[in-house]
């Protein structure tokens, strides 16, 4: 989940890096909690079901020590969702465990208005916004890997703009308990925001500890679902054991 971009200013101004939108953005992986007190970053309704998240994740033996994926940025409807959030990432922990190592990109509506950036998290503390302009049907690519000794290597590349980004940061209580590919309905201060109608994403080359994402072993598809348990979004099976794709269904 993510905090909206207006609470975060006033408790974590000097955490946020490139220019804020006015959208409102929100924080991929975040519980509402925020630093306060945080709690696992997938709201679980059961083994297959999430209030917040979508796609697929590997849990089990593990370790865990790298992710990978690639999307292409979708376009928002914001006449249907005028004022709504969606991200789409990768990363490790999340799943079972109460961090989550992350990157990739949001898809907001504010106003009526389409914003799109891209940032990483490294949860409980605080997301970094990546100056860079994201446009909707940009390429990209993103992967999370463990350096050891608590540290992790995040790369995120927007293919179709020529720019790239990696950056290593420590995360020493990290436990490498899952790997994830996800679209996510952010959160703010209040809880889960509403979900853009980001139409289809198709996600490609979805790899784990250096496997296709179906062979990485605890393999499990997760539906975004509201509080009453209607579908948010539907999440095709794996094709290749490495692509798939999330359609938008409901804001909330």
């Amino acid at each position: 989940m993510r905090l909206s971009l207006v609470f975060r200013v006033v408790i974590a101004t000097a955490t946020i890096v490139g220019v804020l939108s006015a959208a409102a953005p929100a924080l991929a992986g975040r519980a509402a909690a925020g630093p306060y007190g945080y709690a696992a970053p997938n709201h679980r309704v059961d083994h297959s079901a999430s209030t917040n998240w979508s796609g697929y994740a590997v849990s089990g033996p593990g370790p865990y020590k790298s992710v990978s994926s690639s999307w292409r940025q979708p376009p928002v409807d914001c006449s249907k969702t005028p004022t709504a959030w969606s991200a789409f990432w990768v990363g490790l922990d999340g799943d079972t465990t109460n961090t989550v190592e992350q990157t990739g990109t949001e898809a907001d509506c504010s106003k009526g208005t389409a914003v799109y950036y891209a940032w990483y998290e490294m949860y409980p503390k605080y997301p970094v916004n990546y100056a860079n302009p994201v446009s909707a049907g940009d390429s990209l690519s993103a992967s999370v890997t463990y350096a050891g000794n608590g540290y992790f290597r995040l790369t995120l590349s927007d293919e179709t703009r020529g720019w790239s980004h990696t950056t290593t940061q420590r995360l020493k209580s990290a436990k490498l308990g899952s790997a994830e590919v996800i679209a996510e309905a952010p959160s703010g201060s209040g809880g889960i925001l509403p979900l853009a109608d980001f139409g289809t994403v198709n996600i490609t080359g979805s790899m784990a500890n250096g496997s296709a994402l179906g062979n990485a072993g605890g393999v499990t598809q997760i539906i975004m679902v509201d509080n009453a348990g209607l579908d948010k979004d539907t999440v095709s099976s794996l094709s290749g054991g490495e692509n798939f794709s999330a359609t938008w269904v409901r804001s909330n």
